[in-house]
């Protein structure tokens, strides 16, 4: 299976993109622009049931984007290679991680899932459960985890995308993936750079539950907390966010 994706750049430092909940290939906001092509090549491309894979079946579990992520890097022809996962892409980062830590270069999540999910409870259930086939939840979600702090119009416009990208039974199957993940154990000795970057106003993947989780589940991650941005720092804050990653993985 041949997985569609953009690259971006020509460099020797080499890296796979994995998007969130409500984004895509193409919905990095500002990042793609930012990197140096120079550099990096970077690549960027839809889960399962996203974008242009929008019709590609799938189970929507962590390890089968694991196995996604390894076989767009054998097609591209990259024996090694560093991740960046936005928010549940966090997680996936992760997992695949811990499914081949040899083949990581290094790991930078932006609001990232942590390897032990995101527990909700019956309000958050009913609010995150909904999103799939109420446009309204998908709105709230992005409103609350931006601080409640940016225009209508941006929220409309990221509500729209995510519509237009994703399939309802992706995003509900990806969901019991992400809250329900449970694989501390499985993560590996940690021997790459790895970086958690926060917005100051994302009130559920922010600074407080990255020193409880990545912090603590992998030792010598690196925490970065972006000033005036939410869940959403790449369209937010992007300068401050594309040297955040570049700190790591030039290293």
């Amino acid at each position: 299976m041949t997985i569609d994706h953009t690259l971006v750049g020509t460099g020797a430092t080499k890296v796979i993109a994995v998007h969130g909940w409500f984004g895509g290939e193409d919905g990095w906001g500002l990042l793609p622009e930012l990197f140096d092509a120079e550099a990096y090549s970077v690549a960027f491309f839809d889960l399962r049931g996203y974008g242009r894979r929008m019709d590609v079946e799938g189970e929507y579990t962590l390890e089968e984007v694991a196995e996604d992520v390894f076989a767009l890097a054998d097609e591209l022809g990259w024996r090694e290679f560093a991740l960046v996962g936005h928010s549940m892409g966090g997680a996936m980062v992760l997992r695949t991680f811990a499914d081949d830590p040899e083949r990581i270069t290094g790991i930078v999540g932006i609001s990232p899932v942590p390897a032990s999910g995101v527990p909700l409870d019956e309000d958050g259930q009913a609010l995150f459960g909904g999103a799939a086939a109420e446009l309204g939840n998908r709105r709230a979600i992005i409103d609350f985890t931006t601080g409640n702090r940016q225009p209508a119009s941006w929220l409309d416009a990221m509500v729209a995308y995510s519509a237009q990208h994703s399939r309802p039974e992706a995003v509900a199957g990806y969901l019991t993936a992400w809250s329900g993940a449970d694989f501390v154990a499985d993560l590996p000795g940690v021997h790459v750079p790895v970086h958690a970057i926060v917005g100051e106003h994302d009130p559920a993947l922010g600074e407080g539950t990255m020193r409880a989780t990545w912090l603590e589940q992998l030792p010598g991650c690196e925490l970065t907390v972006i000033p005036n941005a939410g869940h959403y720092a790449m369209f937010e804050a992007p300068v401050s966010v594309i040297g955040a990653i570049d700190a790591t993985l030039r290293a």
